[in-house]
């Protein structure tokens, strides 16, 4: 049975990345694509652990590529982070309001740094309506690290093994079976719900609850 559904946030609950977005943050530090796209990555993790805030980031992220921000540039950096990650994943979305109508419980896993989850709440007011919310800078830890898996199935209050799990990165989806979740890899939306079917959560998916 599953007894809960715990959502990754980025490219499962939201969608593709806002292209008009990506080109102003590269218009804001003036690298090219492929520039900007080094600086961006390497110390992200490490934001989303909580090691950098908002504006380190951006300072540290930047001073790689040789950019260095002012105060105006990094809010401004900040903002377009924001919009981004921050195009709805409608049907995904929908889902967990399904889920939560029927009774099964719904809870945020996501790997989020603090001004992130600033502006992404700020921007998905809905997101407050999940039973549990897990962002990573918070606790200091991250996927695929396992405690993290662990403190948001204590957050939920169901067994890891009644949980359902979905990410879209395949490491992710490794620790949470680690942690002893159900997982479901999410890379398109037609073939998430296909897998559902594939495992006999069908009517998880049409009515939000398994029936005994």
């Amino acid at each position: 049975m599953v007894e809960a559904v715990l959502f990754d946030y980025g490219m499962v609950l939201s969608g593709p990345p806002d292209p008009a977005a990506w080109a102003r943050m590269l218009e804001i530090t003036g690298l090219d694509e492929e520039r900007f796209h080094a600086a961006y990555w390497a110390p992200r993790h490490a934001y989303d652990r909580g090691t950098h805030t908002g504006a380190d980031y951006w300072r540290t992220a930047l001073r790689t590529a040789g950019v260095e921000l002012d105060d105006a540039q990094v809010e401004a950096l900040i903002d377009a982070d924001t919009l981004v990650w921050t195009q709805p994943n409608d049907p995904m979305i929908e889902w967990a309001a399904r889920l939560r109508t029927a009774g099964t419980r719904t809870g945020i896993l996501s790997n989020l740094g603090d001004a992130m989850t600033a502006g992404v709440l700020r921007r998905m007011p809905w997101l407050a309506d999940f039973h549990h919310r897990t962002f990573s800078h918070a606790l200091k830890i991250a996927k695929p690290e396992l405690a993290i898996y662990r403190h948001a199935a204590e957050g939920l209050g169901v067994a890891p093994a009644q949980i359902l799990f979905v990410d879209d990165r395949s490491d992710n989806c490794a620790a949470g079976q680690a942690a002893g979740m159900q997982v479901i890899q999410y890379t398109s939306h037609p073939e998430f719900v296909a897998e559902l079917e594939s495992r006999g959560l069908g009517e998880l998916w049409r009515t939000g609850r398994l029936t005994p």
